[in-house]
């Protein structure tokens, strides 16, 4: 019986014991592994240098040099996973050779019925190297995520529907397809179906598609093979392979060139990828999960989207609704996120103001979920008090904090000329004023008239639509 993790791979056995070397070869060839087995240094060298290797075999003791002095030349791939081997005596210097970037080591007398488990292990450590690569240079990425948790509203029962067919499938799940307005919350619900999927054990990896440069896109998504272009020194692994046992996320994905989505959709159904200069497939055991903000239907038809690749991830295609269609969820989203900013800046729990509920309920969200979490927090950070009462925000039309605000502001002898006036023109006229008192300074502006600051932008954006 083969093993998944070393079926297709090349591996890299360097032993200057003939006949131990040979063992080793035969019991990784009997897992459909490729091997290439050498005796010296200077072969290991030659090998590493010329060509790719996913494992390599590592003997520290060997006839012309330490092995291990392989690793302080940083001669190996990022995607190599190097596994040392060393008498019992020399456990202390495979130790050291670990920190110096090895990702294992074993014992001689090599017993070839460990090699796979101690292979896998090395593999998911280079795997995990990977991910933290792309979250250290993907700041959306970073940081504390905040989930929906039980705020999931009205679209709870398609979420359920997908985690049950999961549940009946295993591990072999069909890809998901997100639609929605910028700030919904796609990232949010497809970290939750992550977590809740029995791909929960492995690994997210979160693509923000927009992010790619167009000219290293491909390398990004499936890794490419030392020599693939001017700049690739070594061989690197791509997200697809990241993403092994898990689940990756790519968001807005209409982004992507057309050819590249063309990749995409192969990879979804073949389940394997091939890196960007290389020969060899590799399986790819991964969720795909994908997020537009566009209509991906009109995307296709202005030939800005693949046709077959909609069709390709539609067997679960999930629209979020925009914030302000979504009535009183808005209120257990707000408490849902309110309980996780007051943890991360320590704040003590509070409930929220009969007047803070009712804002929340008047106002238009144009930034849906994001702008309700940039809220949120900038209330826990200035607002004092028992209660959260969102005083930045513009109060409903009527209400008594409203006309507490506004009534110095009205002329007590004003009447409705005949003809009436325009009330949008008037608003847009007060917040070109309150720029303009405000030196241009927005936040300013807002303060001046009581509403948050994203209020301004979305009626700037309007009224320049």
């Amino acid at each position: 019986m083969t093993d998944s993790t070393l079926q297709g791979a090349s591996v890299l056995v360097v032993e200057d014991e003939p006949l131990l070397r040979k063992q080793v070869a035969a019991a990784l060839e009997q897992h459909d592994a490729d091997v290439t087995a050498v005796g010296t240094l200077d072969e290991a060298r030659r090998m590493i240098q010329s060509l790719p290797f996913d494992f390599v075999l590592l003997d520290v003791n060997l006839p012309d040099g330490l092995g291990t002095d392989l690793l302080s030349e940083n001669v190996f791939s990022p995607n190599t996973a190097v596994v040392v081997c060393t008498a019992e005596g020399g456990v202390q210097g495979a130790v050291e050779a670990i920190k110096n970037g090895a990702q294992d080591y074993l014992l001689k007398p090599v017993d070839p019925a460990v090699l796979p488990l101690v292979l896998h292990r090395a593999r998911a450590s280079r795997q995990t190297a990977r991910l933290a690569e792309h979250e250290r240079h993907d700041p959306a990425v970073t940081g504390e995520r905040l989930f929906f948790g039980n705020a999931l509203g009205p679209f709870r029962q398609q979420l359920d529907k997908i985690i049950a067919a999961d549940e009946r499938l295993g591990r072999d799940l069909p890809p998901v397809l997100l639609e929605g307005e910028t700030g919904t919350g796609k990232t949010s619900i497809a970290r939750w179906l992550h977590h809740h999927s029995p791909r929960a054990a492995g690994p997210l990896v979160e693509v923000n598609c927009p992010a790619l440069p167009e000219s290293l896109a491909e390398s990004e998504l499936f890794g490419h093979e030392r020599g693939a272009f001017t700049d690739a020194k070594t061989a690197r692994m791509g997200l697809f392979e990241a993403a092994k046992d898990g689940t990756l996320f790519l968001d807005e994905l209409a982004s992507l060139p057309l050819g590249l989505q063309a990749k995409v959709l192969k990879a979804i159904e073949d389940k394997r990828i091939r890196r960007l200069g290389g020969n060899r497939e590799i399986d790819v055991d991964v969720r795909i999960i994908a997020a537009s903000n566009r209509d991906l239907g009109q995307a296709v038809a202005d030939g800005q989207f693949r046709d077959d690749l909609l069709h390709r991830l539609s067997l679960f295609r999930l629209v979020i609704p925009p914030l302000r269609e979504r009535g009183q969820d808005i209120l257990k989203l707000a408490e849902q996120l309110l309980a996780q900013l007051s943890r991360r800046h320590r704040v003590a729990a509070k409930p929220i103001s009969a007047g803070g509920r009712a804002r929340l309920l008047s106002h238009a969200w144009p930034g849906n979920v994001r702008e309700l979490s940039h809220e949120l927090e900038r209330t826990i950070v200035f607002e004092e008090g028992d209660e959260w009462d969102f005083a930045a925000l513009p109060g409903p039309a009527g209400t008594a904090a409203n006309e507490t605000a506004t009534s110095g502001a009205l002329n007590p002898n004003f009447d409705f000329p005949g003809e009436g006036f325009s009330l949008e023109a008037t608003i847009d006229e007060f917040i070109r004023r309150a720029i303009d008192q405000a030196g241009g300074n927005v936040s300013a502006a807002a303060r001046l008239l009581g509403v948050s600051r994203d209020y301004i932008r979305y009626r700037q954006k309007n009224r320049a639509d």
